[in-house]
């Protein structure tokens, strides 16, 4: 429920944020014993079956595998009817006791049925690497504790785009085993009329076939974009990619490689923008038969989203490269123009797209046409039901233009958002594993509304939300039901002993959502 003397105070700090925000300081500018028995028996096999799976066994004491900060708060939450009162934190090097925590009683969760525990060791703040014992629930998996934490795991995240890189050599000097030639290099057909062949190299594999989606790629290009417009000083220019050290961060300089694509997708004759690059499976799946790629023909929610990325990349960029930045805008313009004299009865998916790209060209080029677009959609009030990726770009660009904007419209943004910070952080505080959820449902729509709590926590810095944010990070490191991390490279059980499509990392758009949520993680914990 949210009301009470805190939300009016925040929502007072908000519309004075909108309205300092709105005078040109633009502030967002800115995770039985089966018994053998004594019969004895003579087996049909020549030898015993002894190939069956040994169920996992879940540890009773949760963490962050990875690790914390060391000043920032540190829990273990503990599973188990029997909870002993103490618990110990040991050094996993020298195997002392470095500190003794009581435990807190949670009781009986019913809706994820079992007992739970929290144990507190914030005041462990020496550097090294340890594990938690206590009687009964044995002892967790090993964590790390020191200042720089999640550096690694914030680059990696960001690196994935690196990896998915199509149409050029990846080297073993910047992926290490995953090298690899260039892959998709030739032309390809169109769906529509298979003797036409046009380059749609470069870009971004999506999933493992290689397939690259124009809607998918801008929505996730411009998640991106906004973590950079943030949360500009954690992008660095030395994640380890080719472009490093070239006097342009490295988000940008991935993401231009995602633009390049685009360009090509786009029919220079007419502005059109083609759908996508899908691949079939060979026919018949006949030995030797290579797979079938086509280009999709060109669609209105691809030209929608091509504006709103190419015209979000065009404002960001053009510090570092003001002639390709113009290039960028003319393509999103002309693309917003093909759709608009070529669109029919339109999809909420293409009201979403074609709001959120009337922002980002209206933010850039400052043409009222645009507003006219941005104003009829607010008020429809449809934003405002349901959480939406889309509509959250949107809201975001539109509350931090320099150009003239609708103010009770702005304050119906702010509204909006802080209800939704609210009622996040409340869902979180009043769950077991601290987060916006039972545990239960997809990580994708943790993420999404880490989004929305980052955006809040951005105009208002409230400390409150910086630590949902956070324990949010924990649970996708290990401190969830399942004890399982969900992240590369991070922690004892990852979710590749389980399943691989569970990483967030291996997960297209989820990534970029997660690096939105490490870049707010990253600049709280270093400022």
């Amino acid at each position: 429920m949210i009301g009470g003397k805190g939300l009016k105070y925040k929502k007072a700090i908000m519309i004075l944020a909108c309205t300092i925000l709105l005078t040109g300081c633009n502030v967002l500018n800115l995770v039985k014993d089966g018994g053998q028995g004594e019969n004895n028996f003579i087996s049909m096999e020549e030898e015993p079956d002894l190939s069956y799976e040994v169920p996992v066994s879940t540890p009773g004491i949760l963490v962050n595998q990875l690790g914390y900060m060391t000043t920032s708060s540190k829990m273990a939450i503990f599973k188990g009817e029997e909870i002993p009162e103490v618990f110990y934190v040991i050094d996993a090097e020298s195997g002392k006791n470095v500190y003794t925590g009581t435990l807190e009683n949670k009781g009986y969760n019913q809706e994820l049925d079992e007992y739970n525990s929290y144990g507190d060791f914030t005041a462990l703040q020496t550097s090294g690497t340890y594990y938690i014992e206590a009687p009964v629930l044995g002892r967790s998996y090993t964590f790390f504790i020191g200042d720089q934490v999640y550096d690694e795991v914030f680059k990696e995240a960001c690196k994935q785009y690196y990896y998915n890189r199509c149409g050029m050599t990846l080297t073993e000097e910047y992926v290490g085993t995953g090298a690899h030639n260039a892959c998709h290099t030739g032309k390809t057909v169109l769906q529509e009329d298979i003797s036409i062949s046009i380059d749609v190299t470069g870009g971004w594999h999506q999933d493992e076939k290689g397939q690259k989606d124009v809607v998918t790629a801008a929505k996730t290009m411009s998640t991106l974009l906004l973590s950079y417009e943030l949360y500009e000083n954690v992008f660095q220019d030395d994640t380890g990619i080719p472009e490093s050290g070239n006097g342009v961060p490295d988000l940008l300089d991935e993401v231009k490689y995602e633009v390049e694509w685009l360009l090509k997708m786009q029919d220079q004759q007419t502005g059109a923008v083609y759908a996508g690059v899908t691949i079939y499976a060979p026919n018949n799946n006949v030995p030797g038969k290579t797979a079938d790629i086509y280009v999709q023909p060109a669609s209105c929610e691809a030209e929608r989203a091509f504006a709103m990325a190419l015209a979000k990349f065009s404002y960001l960029y053009q510090n570092y490269d003001t002639q390709y930045a113009t290039t960028c805008l003319k393509a999103a313009d002309r693309a917003w123009k093909y759709a608009q004299l070529h669109e029919m009865e339109e999809t909420d998916t293409e009201e979403k797209l074609k709001f959120a790209a009337a922002t980002e060209l209206y933010r850039a080029a400052g043409q009222q046409s645009y507003h006219k677009f941005i104003k009829e959609y607010l008020n429809t009030g449809q934003y405002l039901t349901e959480q939406d990726e889309v509509d959250l770009l949107g809201c975001v660009t539109y509350i931090s233009t320099k150009h003239a904007v609708d103010l009770e419209l702005c304050e119906q943004i702010m509204e909006m958002l802080m209800a939704q910070a609210e009622t996040i952080s409340d869902d979180a505080r009043s769950n077991i594993y601290l987060t916006s959820g039972n545990g239960e449902q997809d990580n994708n729509e943790l993420l999404l509304q880490m989004m929305y709590l980052t955006v809040v926590n951005h105009i208002i810095a409230n400390h409150e939300y910086e630590t949902v944010i956070e324990n949010h990070l924990h649970y996708f490191l290990g401190r969830n039901a399942k004890a399982i991390s969900y992240l590369n490279n991070a922690g004892d059980y990852t979710y590749e002993a389980m399943n691989e499509s569970m990483g967030i990392m291996k997960q297209f758009e989820a990534d970029s959502k997660l690096v939105f949520m490490l870049s707010e993680i990253t600049n709280t914990l270093n400022r």
